[in-house]
């Protein structure tokens, strides 16, 4: 087994990338009556897409992110913003 730390790097102009495709599938998911927090959730512990609306390209959108670089922008705005 491998001891060693994998060491996620997530560049600056990713981040706003990031943040401009959740606020974008966060609207989606408004505007069509879903709760956009519980339905991202979801995706985001399950890894499936179903959870996201197709409404304005939101689940293509969410699925062009790296889910594991999308936690880990989410962990760091959590703790550090």
């Amino acid at each position: 087994m491998n001891d060693n730390t994998i060491k996620f790097v997530v560049p600056d102009e990713a981040d706003q990338e990031m943040k401009a495709l959740l606020t974008t599938v966060y609207s989606a998911l408004s505007e069509k009556g879903y709760n956009p927090i519980n339905q991202i959730v979801g995706y985001l512990l399950s890894e499936d897409p179903t959870y996201i609306t197709n409404y304005k390209s939101a689940r293509s959108l969410i699925c062009k992110v790296d889910r594991d670089e999308l936690l880990q922008e989410l962990v760091r705005h959590y703790l550090f913003d």
